[in-house]
């Protein structure tokens, strides 16, 4: 059956055109939904139809096998031209002039729909959801695997359909429908911060270094000095003692036994008088007092000599009556 010659079939509006973006027909209020304009011939053939309303349509791109679903604006356009939004022509990956295939279907209303930001920008919107109702309410349906655009504040911003119930296409006129967001394709989870080691417990390798920083502490390294206030004739230095020191382990370590120069140092110590701490730990008792009791007798002679020089009274003796 044809209608009036121009090739309209059966029951069913089923027809192909070429398609335009709507600025070819200076109607850009055609960007912000899902609508297209067609053809007066197309509202003949369809008044003509029990179809249901709203009107609803497929589009199909035989080339590309893609699919999608709008509704109608206007019946306007030339004959055998259709123009849609461009968003929509990218969508089914359509050029300028393109063949699209157009028929007309019954879509159930939709109770739930899945949406996912193509930026993390829709997010930074004061209030996305009151933005996403005004844009949808120039929608009048939601195919899944599509991306619609959704313009605000001079700025345009995409959202991709990953779910529709209860089916793949679903109406959105005069309903109730359930939104959820997933997150958005630019989303990076935030890094897990590495768990720090107590301050007790540090690592070993870092406490290796330190310690090697550490100058080496070397024990009883200063200069002895008497209590009488005399000057000692002996003041070893730093260096000098550490030297022998470390020569006096060394030694041990060979031999097992001390050297006779190591003794004869500590025998001058401590016959000089000067407090040095835990050298006669290795000797025993008795020496230790026989040493102290010849220090005691050298200090007592010099004291002697000096007191002999001293003789009062040693003058001569005169008597006054001559």
């Amino acid at each position: 059956m044809f209608f009036d010659g121009y090739g309209y079939h059966g029951t069913s509006f089923e027809q192909t055109y070429r398609c335009y973006p709507a600025s070819f027909i200076e109607k850009p209020q055609l960007e912000t939904g899902d609508k297209i304009i067609m053809p007066p011939s197309a509202l003949d053939r369809l008044a003509s139809l029990h179809i249901d309303y709203p009107m609803l349509f497929e589009l199909r791109n035989d080339v590309t096998e893609r699919l999608s679903h709008c509704g109608v604006l206007e019946f306007i356009a030339e004959e055998g031209m259709i123009y849609m939004p461009y968003w929509m022509m990218e969508n089914m990956l359509l050029q300028e002039g393109d063949v699209v295939q157009v028929k007309n279907v019954t879509l159930p209303k939709g109770t739930y729909v899945k949406l996912q930001p193509h930026t993390m920008d829709f997010l930074d919107i004061s209030n996305p959801k009151a933005i996403l109702e005004t844009t949808l309410r120039n929608f009048s349906c939601l195919t899944t695997g599509d991306s619609i655009m959704v313009a605000y504040n001079n700025k345009k911003y995409y959202i991709d359909i990953i779910e529709t119930k209860p089916s793949n296409a679903i109406s959105i006129i005069e309903t109730d429908c359930e939104v959820d967001f997933a997150p958005p394709l630019d989303y990076k989870e935030p890094q897990k911060p590495v768990a720090s080691l107590p301050t007790g417990k540090a690592p070993v390798q870092d406490e290796q270094p330190a310690a090697e920083a550490e100058p080496k502490f070397n024990p009883f390294t200063g200069v002895g000095r008497r209590l009488d206030g005399k000057p000692s004739k002996q003041q070893p230095s730093l260096s000098s003692t550490s030297a022998s020191k470390d020569k006096q382990i060394d030694s041990r370590n060979v031999s097992g036994q001390p050297s006779a120069g190591s003794s004869s140092q500590n025998a001058t110590r401590q016959s000089q008088g000067k407090l040095v701490f835990g050298s006669n730990a290795s000797r025993n008792p008795k020496e230790t007092k026989k040493e102290t009791e010849k220090d005691g007798k050298q200090e007592q002679q010099p004291k002697e000599k000096e007191e002999a020089k001293f003789q009062p009274f040693a003058g001569k003796k005169y008597s006054l009556r001559g």
